[in-house]
């Protein structure tokens, strides 16, 4: 592990001891908070998961002198993809295989490192050796940092020294489940789900846990089960109603694999659930029916798991298009009056605006290409579905495909421009059921079963384009949007002082002017980038962060990305951290390579027909 320490030796062995000011003093009401000093608490910043930061010492008038202010390199990392936390003056991340940092927020002397050995849980189960090492981050309560493993564990450690205080197993080791999220923490209670309805006849759940003794408090399952083994809830037994066949047989699906906010005003937990199981719905409900409660915001008493209400954005979904997106909560005005809403823009590509207190849909219109659908019938709140939409016969060719129009990269909302800014893709998806007999088909654990015929086809990189989009909630239209080479881009951060920044996958960080969408200033960070950056500030310094290293998509991503010149082993994975008095001298890094290189040893080579799209 390498780190630079930018500042004098003596100054930097003082700093490389740094502690905690007051660890336990973060809780729910500090979490919540918006003003939070120069922290930032939680994936989202917040529970409102806006990343909007209140900070602005970096604004549009200066940001051009925005430098380098200090670099960790991670050689042994692949796949960035965290949103660092901060907290008095210390940065809380993870790196590739679900590997803790944490590191003095001002210089990035390494304070301590936890290795949870994933690898080595896992080296029975070479199968589960596709995915990437994708973990998008950690939470923060009361003195301990949590963090959930691609092998299903939840762990908390002490944030001071990171040792291990305790660990559960979330799911069976022989199940085809894994973990790419980041926990989220509320009433001394602390919250994870799982991926896999790709891998395996997976049902979907969430878990809640004793933040001090890793209890478990309650467990939530969001598709309905076999009905002979009887049904956890009376939300469960009516959802069961929308479905066909024996569906339990191939899991259902819903995973909740990324989106989960907390909403302390109404003590509410909002999941974003995924995908069927399989996708083919003939496959998986023969019959039809929605499906409930697939591709949905799904509302949840934070106290008991109990189930509140729910808003499906994809009756009898077909597509991959799960609801696993950011559940953004805003305080805004909706025609004429004060309103407590959801903001959401999942797969489908179409935003919704959704009321907190009861679900009901306020708006929905399409943010990009679509189509799968003509629009939303606001009466209903339902799609209405265009004739190419499913073919029964054969090939389906539909906007968006599978990876969406807004994929996990999150989004952000500024509430001084009114404005979301969305990290938007464009590219088509063919579904083809040619040769699938739906009656036999069984889905094979460790394996991507689809239920459809596999996605082979090689990606021009004409074929999938993105953008940042800047989405006007109250006028539910663009407001400005910036094409960009390539898709598969990071996700956003926005602050008072009028700015965006977003990390692209063509290996550079913009910082644009949050109401005009102009580009004020851009670094080349020298790979492709995932991961969303934060800001914060300590000792009257702010700083801009970011972790720069790009993996965690499918194959066909992988294709696309070619086109980039970003190689396994050859570009380096490192956070990187900005200010106005930055001094740092900008590190070396590998050229772009478009070559293909012959891999002799099978050990490094990848399945890319398994690897994971979350």
């Amino acid at each position: 592990m390498k780190y630079r320490v930018l500042l004098p030796a003596c100054l930097a062995v003082l700093l490389s001891h740094t502690v905690i000011a007051d660890p336990a003093a973060v809780d729910g009401k500090a979490i919540a908070a918006a003003d939070q000093g120069g922290d930032w608490r939680s994936y989202g910043r917040s529970y409102s998961e806006q990343r909007y930061s209140p900070l602005k010492q970096i604004n549009a008038n200066n940001v051009g002198a925005l430098k380098l202010d200090w670099y960790l390199d991670m050689p042994d990392s692949r796949a960035l993809n965290a949103t660092p936390l901060v907290v008095d003056g210390v940065m809380y991340f993870t790196a590739s295989q679900s590997v803790v940092m944490a590191v003095d927020a001002r210089t990035g002397a390494l304070l301590w490192r936890y290795d949870p050995q994933v690898i080595k849980r896992l080296s029975n189960r070479k199968n589960m050796r596709f995915n990437w090492g994708s973990n998008r981050g950690v939470a923060f309560w009361k003195g301990s940092v949590f963090v959930a493993t691609f092998d299903g564990r939840l762990i908390a450690l002490d944030a001071k020294k990171g040792k291990e205080q305790w660990s559960v197993q979330t799911f069976d080791l022989d199940e085809p489940r894994y973990i790419t999220g980041a926990p989220r923490v509320f009433n001394d209670k602390v919250i994870i789900g799982h991926g896999g309805a790709e891998s395996g006849a997976v049902r979907g759940y969430v878990t809640a846990y004793d933040t001090a003794t890793g209890k478990q408090q309650w467990r939530t399952y969001t598709v309905p089960g076999n009905p002979r083994d009887g049904f956890e809830s009376q939300a469960l037994r009516e959802a069961a109603g929308t479905w066909r066949g024996d569906w339990w047989e191939h899991g259902g699906g819903g995973t909740v694999w990324n989106a989960i906010t907390y909403d302390p005003l109404y003590n509410r937990v909002y999941l974003g659930t995924g995908n069927g199981a399989p996708w083919n719905q003939q496959v998986r409900s023969p019959g039809g029916g929605d499906n409930l409660f697939l591709c949905s915001i799904l509302a949840l008493d934070a106290d008991t798991g109990e189930y509140v209400w729910h808003y499906q954005t994809t009756p009898g979904e077909n597509w991959d298009y799960n609801s696993a997106m950011d559940i953004v909560l805003a305080e805004l005005e909706w025609e004429g009056k004060p309103r407590n809403v959801i903001l959401h823009a999942p797969k489908n590509g179409f935003f919704y605006v959704v009321d907190r207190e009861d679900g009901r849909l306020l708006g929905a219109e399409k943010f990009g290409k679509v189509t799968w659908a003509e629009r939303v019938d606001m009466k209903t709140g339902r799609p209405v579905e265009t004739a190419e939409a499913r073919d029964p016969d054969g090939v389906s060719v539909v906007f968006p495909g599978f990876l969406g129009a807004h994929n996990w990269h999150p989004m952000s909302y500024n509430p001084q421009t009114g404005l979301t800014y969305i990290p938007y893709q464009e590219m088509a998806a063919e579904y083809d059921q040619r040769g699938i007999d739906t009656e036999r088909w069984r889905a094979k654990d460790f394996q991507m079963n689809t239920g459809f015929a596999p996605y082979r086809r090689d990606v021009a990189a004409e074929d999938a384009t993105g953008a940042l989009l800047a989405w006007d909630v109250r006028r539910q239209k663009p407001a400005w949007k910036v094409d960009l080479p390539g898709f598969w881009n990071g996700g956003t951060m926005t602050s008072a002082g009028n700015l965006v920044f977003q990390g692209t996958s063509g290996g550079a960080l913009h910082a644009y002017s949050a109401d005009t969408g102009r580009v004020l200033w851009s670094f080349d960070v020298g790979v492709g980038v995932s991961a969303p950056p934060i800001t914060y500030a300590v000792d009257g310094r702010q700083y801009i962060a970011l972790l720069a290293g790009w993996g965690g998509v499918s194959y066909v991503g992988s294709t696309a990305m070619a086109h980039h010149g970003w190689t396994y082993g050859s570009q380096p994975r490192r956070l990187l951290v900005f200010s106005l008095e930055g001094t740092a001298k900008p590190p070396p890094t590998v050229p772009p390579q478009t070559e293909l290189a012959i891999v002799d040893n099978p050990d490094q080579a990848i399945d890319v027909g398994q690897a994971q799209v979350g």
